[in-house]
This record gives structure tokens, sequence and C-alpha cells, in this order.
């Protein structure tokens, strides 16, 4: 069965590829910064970020509903004086001129500010100066920006937003949208991995791996395991990678996209075309010398683009990566003893499920458990079942997947007592964090269970974070840290794949606001986006936002609804 991606949905088009653009997805934290910035004394923010990140986004999302004009850098405007400005200023005009006719304007956005001629990055400088005016800022790292419009934030006259990755779970959401089949939890990381946080690289990339998926045994899910499909739009991507002519660099990067990480000067490698390659971004050195390729994406396309004989020549034999997995087992091991999985560093096993090679069950339950650990449980399954594709009847694995796919059990680990509230149980039998955690619930104190969920946290055990805040909920007295911990909780518990144990149970719906709830109880009744506006007194749009907010919240699809 071949799956084909999907081109349908209630979205407007994009104009190049005729596909619904993703709805928005995530973000809270920097939505919240942002809409602060432009309030009260609030003057603004610089929204940095490589191409493809989301940022402008995420800066019209913010001003949705606001009173706020727009301007976009044009390239090679260089010498045409104020050219972003020219929807807003009457003709040829001095910068004090320009001045006083924005001097109405409350809210300005600025996109691709690095793009700016040097008249309008001035301006824009000058409005910053003033404080008139409060500014969004979009610039791409990466690109030559105007003096004047680094100065922004080097100055100080301007707070800095450097917009990091979509995290995986948001990704997993993005990916989940629109389709009737969703990839399965493997696909997902390989798809977040490989896209490096470039949002417009990631649909690529979906289209491309999607179109040569198959289904998995999960109804409604696909997996996209192989070597990368190597479509005209990746091509295009990569060209500067692929279309190297200098003598020995390609042969180079064949050889790092087959068996990285290498030593470099090591297995023949010619150190000059190294350092050619380093200066050009396309290798990276590590602090022990070891060369990898500079991108995730670019091993996979280099793969892909080798012919049959060259990928029988540089690819290394199964057994050669076991070495590597033996000791990407005992660090992970390692990790799970110290209860710290904030970071699990396991290329060669992610390397090799994502070109469809097997796994030893052993490791496959080891990378079962730490997903377990952080709360990704759909994850853990998917870790659990590849090992049981190797050896059907290991035990470990079966484990595995039993405890992803159930709910605490009572009468097993004794920190699940803790879990499900019963702390007596585990009197004695716990140590470290784990103690600590039963030692709060115990005393019913709401801060020591804050701080138990904050440990937790730090080292990457989100759902145990998450059900630690929830316990905090009803713990505290008083109602403002009561709320500080449920909205941690929720917050933890959507990023655990919106985890529902019982410690978690009843958080959902005290998430939304007063105002969230009333509109969604008037939708569950039947009335449409106009009715409700009508009823509340408030614009059709801003009912739309609140309905939006309310079910991404909760984590149920958004309903399609007439206005």
């Amino acid at each position: 069965m071949t799956l084909r991606p999907d081109t349908t949905g209630p979205y407007e088009r994009e104009a190049a590829t005729l596909r619904p653009p993703w709805p928005f997805t995530g973000r809270q934290d920097e939505l919240d910064l942002l809409r602060r910035s432009l309030t009260g004394a609030g003057r603004g923010l610089v929204v940095t970020g490589p191409a493809g990140r989301g940022k402008t986004r995420l800066v019209t999302e913010v001003s949705r509903d606001s009173d706020c004009a727009r301007v976009t850098g044009t390239p090679r405007a260089g010498e045409l004086p104020f050219a972003a400005f020219a929807p807003l200023l009457p003709g040829p005009v001095t910068l004090h001129d320009a001045l006083h006719h924005l001097s109405g304007v409350r809210t300005l956005l600025v996109d691709d500010a690095h793009l700016l001629d040097d008249a309008s990055a001035a301006l824009v400088h000058q409005l910053a100066v003033h404080r008139r005016t409060r500014l969004l800022v979009v610039v791409t790292d990466g690109e030559p920006a105007p003096a004047a419009v680094a100065r922004l934030w080097t100055g100080e006259l301007l707070p800095r937003l450097a917009l990091r990755p979509l995290p995986r779970e948001d990704t997993a959401r993005l990916l989940s949208t629109g389709a009737d089949h969703t990839p399965e939890p493997l696909t997902v990381n390989r798809l977040h991995r490989l896209c490096h946080g470039d949002l417009r690289l990631l649909r690529d990339l979906l289209d491309a791996v999607r179109a040569h998926g198959r289904p998995t045994g999960i109804p409604g899910t696909w997996e996209g395991r192989g070597p990368l499909p190597l479509t005209p739009a990746l091509r295009e991507r990569t060209a500067r990678l692929l279309d190297r002519t200098r003598p020995g660099e390609r042969e180079t990067l064949d050889r790092l996209a087959f068996a990285e990480p290498l030593p470099p000067g090591g297995d023949g490698l010619d150190l000059a075309v190294l350092e050619r390659l380093e200066t050009e971004g396309l290798v990276h050195v590590d602090d022990h010398g070891a060369v990898r390729l500079t991108h995730p994406l670019h091993g996979p396309v280099l793969r892909a683009a080798a012919g049959r004989l060259r990928a029988r020549r540089l690819a290394r034999d199964p057994e050669d990566h076991a070495p590597a997995l033996r000791a990407e087992a005992a660090e992970l091991t390692r990790r799970i003893e110290r209860a710290d999985v904030a970071d699990v560093p396991a290329p060669v096993g992610d390397w090799l499920v994502a070109e469809g090679a097997p796994l030893p069950a052993g490791y496959a339950a080891l990378r079962a458990r730490c997903a377990r650990l952080r709360g990704a449980l759909r994850e853990a399954a998917a870790w659990a079942r590849e090992g049981l594709r190797t050896a059907p009847a290991d035990r470990s694995c079966h484990t595995e997947l039993t405890r992803a796919e159930g709910t605490p059990d009572p009468h097993g680990d004794p920190y699940d007592a803790v879990r499900l509230g019963t702390p007596a149980r585990a009197a004695g039998r716990l140590t470290g964090v784990f103690a600590d955690h039963a030692d709060a619930l115990t005393r019913g104190d709401g801060t020591l269970l804050d701080r138990v969920g904050e440990e937790f946290e730090r080292r990457g055990l989100l759902l145990f974070a998450a059900e630690a805040y929830a316990q905090a909920v009803a713990a505290h007295r008083e109602p403002h840290a009561a709320r500080t911990s449920r909205t941690r909780a929720i917050a933890l518990a959507r990023r655990c794949e919106d985890a529902r144990t019982p410690a978690l149970a009843g958080l959902v719906l005290g998430e939304l606001t007063s105002r969230q709830r009333q509109i969604v109880t008037l939708a569950a009744q039947g009335l449409s986006n106009r009715q409700i506006a009508e009823r509340l007194t408030l614009s059709v749009r801003t009912v739309g936002n609140h309905l939006y907010g309310a079910y991404t919240r909760l984590g149920a699809p958004v309903p399609r609804r007439t206005a």
C-alpha cells in the first residue's frame, strides 16, 4: 500500500505547492512573551532564528487581533530609500518626514528586517529610540543585516528572542494534521531529526517519506523506513552538497555519510579537504577530533545519491555497528541508573532504525525504557515493538511494551504506589528523588512536591514531574500556588503525548480560561462561531481564536465550524 501526501483541508492553499499550511502549533511560552512585550511598558521584541524556524508565523499569530501595521524587507532593494515602507508613506520623504508620518502607528511588524534598505533600517532604529511605536522585528540568522537593525538588540533598544527548534512533541502534532494516517513515533523522530528545526524542510521530508511509506500493524499509522527518497525538492535543497567538484570533496563526504564519525586524517582522509569542508560548514569536528557531517539531512541524502556500486563499496557490514551499539547501550544504562534521561544521545541506533535495519532486542528495550521515563509512551511502545521484530519472545521488550501501554501497577515497582497516591506502600523501599517524592506526598506538602517536580523535570523524567505537580495542586492551600502547579502539570503532560494517568486525572478542564470554557460550552451545544459571537458580543475571529486555543490545549482536533 502506497500512502500519498494528504492535500485536502480547511486551510488556505500554499501558492507554490497547493498544500494546506499547517495550523499554528505549540510555542505557548514564546507567544506569552511576545504578548507581554506588546502590553504595558513593553516596547516590542526582536525575533531571530534560522530560515524555516517559524519566526514569521509566530509574530503573525501574536499580531492577528491587534491594530498592527506591517512592512517586509525586499531583496536587492538597497538603493531604493524606504522601499519597505512604501505602502505606509505618501512618496519620497526624508527620515524626519517618515518618522512624522508613522507617529500614529502604535504597533509595527517588520518582517525580514535583514533585507531592509539602509534608510528603512535607520527608520526602524529611530522608531525604537523614540519608543512611541511598539516593534516586532524578524531577522534571519546567518544573513548580513544592516548595522542599524543589529543595533536594535546589541544596543539593548529591544530584547531579543532567539527562536529554538519546535519540540519533538509539537512536531508530532504537525505531522498528524489533516491526514487520515499519521506517522508512527520512530518515523516522527526521524523526520524531526532530519529537518533540524526547519519546518519548510519538514514538509518536504514528509512528502518524500510518506509517498513511500507503508502501514504499520496499528490502525491509522504508517512508517517511513529505509533509504530517504531523493525528491526534486530535497535535491534542490542540498545542491551545494551534491554538486561538489573539487578533488576529494565528494569522496570524503560520501565516506562520512556511510561511516561517520571518522577520526581526522584516519582511514586515508585528506586533511586539506576536511579543512575546506569545515570552512564551508559541511563537516564538524568535535572536541575529541571526530569528524561528522554538520546537518543530519546530509548523510541520508548522500547515501541516497550514491549508486549501488559506490554504496556497496562504502557501506559497513552490520556487525561493524555492534561496538557502537554496545557503547550506546552502556551509556543508556548509566543514565537510567542515575535517573537522568534529559539527554540521550544514541545516533547509531537512530540511524539503523531509520534505515530499516534490525536492532538487538536488549538495545531496543533500553531505548523503550528511556522513552517511557521521559514520558514518551507511544515512542516507548514503538521501540519495544522494534525489538520484538528481531526477537518476538524477548521478555524485556514485552515488559516495556506492557508498561508503555498501561498505567501504574500498585503491585509492581514500589514507586508506582507513590504515583497512585499511596506512598505508605513504598515506605523504606525508595531512594533519592523517588524517596523525596514519597515523603512530600505523605506530608501533603505542596511546596516540596513542586521541588520534586522541578528535579524530575531537570532529569528529563517529564511524566513523573507532571504527576508530582498534579499532586501538588491538591496539597497547596494557597490558590495561586495551586494554579501554578496545575499549569506546570498540564504543560508537562502535553509534552508527554497528553498522557492520562491517575495522578493527572481532572487537570485538563482547569487549564482553560473562563472565556474559553464559556465558548467551548456554547460550541458543544451546536452554535456556530457567528451565533456565539453575537451572543457574547465578540468578533467572529475572536471566537475562532478562542476555540482554536481551547481545542489545542485540550489536545482535541479542532472541529470545522461555519461562521
